[in-house]
């Protein structure tokens, strides 16, 4: 049967992206076998393990899109989406390298200078950068533009002054990719005026406290910047072009796996347990729901991820998968519960699958949160379809 090249464009299905499917399978179960880490609900942000990371470099799957000429192994944006997929479906303990090779790197390709690309490139192809960003502020969460963290000139590159929150891994980072106002704001033009710094959690005047959640994990941080100078060589891109950068960036954070695939360990680990009891055809039909709307999500991802590969502006239906994706990682939680309520609470899977839907829960809220709050997103949808 010929399958529709409309179809084919939705899937990841090529012969070098199913080989590299099968390594990455491969080298995640000896690693788990051999280092017995726990998959994890949310793992891009809450499993933390340098040494896994550096493993997982080791064997070639960091810095997929990273040119050989820097460490990496200079694939496509398809290639580094089928890993990231295999990674979230196994839960790995991805957390510490997962912003420096999602997001600093492309931008640094894009936008940053050959002596910043010689320094830090490698070491996030060998999964030993760790990044975090700083663009949320207090009065600023979505809305960007109202950032009040600024830079000065001052002797020797900039001073730095402002307030950054909800900073992921900032307290684990080697540094913070800060946005912040280097023009005075013009009403008529909000997004204007802002720049990109590469700033070292251990510069002076950086001051990091923890956020922690209500079960005392530790993944979100406020960053004070109280005078801090950042060289001239740590500006990223040019300065007043902050606001292009950042959007640019966002394209792939919002469209990533990682949108609607958070719950997946709870999901997949669910679903088995039921299929080795058995159910009744109503809750079979909900397990179906449920799987079709992962597929379809996953399809409109690689759809946005075969946009980015070939250079294209994806912003529009990036946010479409964040904005849709999220949504359905929180309501999976509840649906997955519901389920959960069918099986023998005897089960051998019953303990382990009642500690993932907690942790699932209590990190719920968030999903709809980073990003970019999905209110705003739809603004952004609207406005790339030419609703004004």
């Amino acid at each position: 049967m010929t399958i529709p090249a409309e179809f084919e464009a939705l899937c990841a299905n090529d012969a070098d992206l199913a080989t590299l499917r099968t390594a990455i399978r491969d080298f995640l179960a000896a690693d788990r076998a051999e280092f017995g880490w726990q998959p994890a609900v949310d793992c891009w942000l809450a499993a933390w393990d340098p040494d896994f990371s550096a493993r997982l470099a080791a064997a070639g799957f960091v810095g997929l899109t990273v040119p050989v000429e820097y460490g990496g192994r200079g694939l496509g944006h398809l290639h580094r989406y089928v890993v990231t997929e295999e990674l979230l479906a196994h839960g790995a303990p991805v957390a510490a390298h997962w912003i420096a090779d999602r997001q600093v790197a492309p931008a640094l390709l894009r936008y940053g200078n050959e002596e910043q690309r010689r320094r830090l490139l490698p070491r996030i192809a060998a999964g030993t950068l760790y990044s975090a960003i700083g663009m949320s502020e207090h009065g600023a969460g979505s809305d960007l533009a109202a950032a009040a963290t600024r830079a000065s000139r001052a002797e020797g590159g900039w001073r730095l002054d402002g307030t950054k929150v909800w900073t992921s891994g900032a307290h684990v980072a080697h540094q913070v990719v800060v946005l912040a106002r280097t023009s005075p704001v013009d009403p008529d033009h909000r997004h204007a005026g802002f720049s990109q710094f590469i700033v070292r959690t251990d510069a002076p005047g950086v001051t990091i406290s923890p956020i922690a959640l209500m079960n005392g994990e530790h993944h979100f941080n406020e960053v004070l910047f109280d005078g801090v100078i950042v060289p001239e060589a740590d500006v990223l891109g040019e300065v007043g072009d902050g606001w292009h950068q950042v959007t640019a960036e966002l394209g792939f954070e919002r469209s990533g796996p990682e949108r609607f695939l958070s719950t997946a360990r709870l999901i997949l680990e669910a679903v088995a347990a039921l299929g080795r009891q058995g159910v009744d055809e109503r809750t079979a039909a909900d397990v179906g729901d449920l799987v079709a709307r992962v597929v379809s999500l996953r399809q409109l991802s690689i759809s946005v991820a075969r946009e980015l590969s070939a250079g294209r502006d994806a912003n529009t239906r990036a946010a479409l998968v964040k904005d849709l994706g999220t949504r359905f990682e929180q309501e999976s939680v509840e649906v997955v519960a519901d389920l959960l309520e069918v099986l023998d609470e005897e089960a051998p899977e019953a303990v382990r699958l009642r500690e993932l839907l907690a942790v699932a829960r209590l990190h719920a809220p968030l999903f709809t949160l980073r990003g970019g709050t999905n209110e705003v997103l739809r603004g952004v949808v609207a406005r790339g379809l030419g609703v004004r």
